[in-house]
């Protein structure tokens, strides 16, 4: 097993760095990175800003590109980037995920966790990671739990809830509203998720409140 000096995780997986130009992604439940590169590779193919990849030495994990530059949610914390602009980046990027061709003629591809700590801003410009929950489907899903996630951010983390507002006001902004948001399947795909704390569950309608509000 390859494992270097573990330089992040997230809910589902631990991050390895390998070299100054590569980190190693493992699941930590087992499951499949094949889908994941798959996707990636899919993606870069139409341009979409995503990590270069490389199938990882086991089924469980992955090799990718290490990215130079903060996360947006690191940006935002160190002031380097202003909620406004945050918001509006967040909006460009899921309308061109959603501009990207099918793979299976089920929808478009839906990132369905894209928030600010799963953007990169490289010097080249923002790359989006974490792709475990990508599936194909109607853009309105995607558009919508990316405005949950920073609804249920701003009512339950009080140390980002001022800017996780702003940026979520941005957002809407930059989607042109709220028109076409699935927020009650979004609310419920929320509520299924079981990495969630009681906290985040129980803010769920009036996450929704939030995003609704004129």
């Amino acid at each position: 097993m390859i494992t270097g000096e573990l330089i992040g995780s997230g809910r589902t997986a631990d991050v390895f760095a390998l070299d100054e130009g590569r980190v190693l992604r493992r699941y930590r439940d087992g499951a499949d990175a094949g889908g994941g590169a798959a996707l990636m590779t899919y993606l870069a193919g139409h341009g979409y800003p995503v990590p270069r990849v490389w199938p990882g030495p086991d089924a469980t994990e992955l090799v990718l590109q290490r990215l130079d530059g903060p996360t947006m949610l690191q940006a935002l914390g160190a002031g380097t980037v202003g909620p406004e602009e945050a918001g509006t980046v967040l909006a460009d990027l899921l309308r061109r995920l959603h501009a990207v061709p099918s793979r299976t003629g089920a929808g478009r591809v839906l990132h369905l966790d894209l928030h600010p700590d799963n953007v990169f801003l490289t010097p080249d410009g923002p790359v989006v990671i974490d792709w475990d929950t990508a599936a194909e489907g109607p853009p309105g899903l995607d558009t919508a739990m990316s405005a949950l996630i920073l609804a249920q951010a701003a009512l339950t983390i009080p140390a980002v809830a001022p800017v996780a507002r702003a940026v979520l006001t941005a957002l809407v902004r930059g989607l042109g509203g709220t028109d076409g948001m699935l927020l009650d399947a979004a609310k419920a795909r929320r509520a299924a998720n079981p990495t969630l704390s009681a906290a985040e569950i129980a803010a769920l309608d009036e996450a929704v409140a939030l995003i609704l509000a004129p």
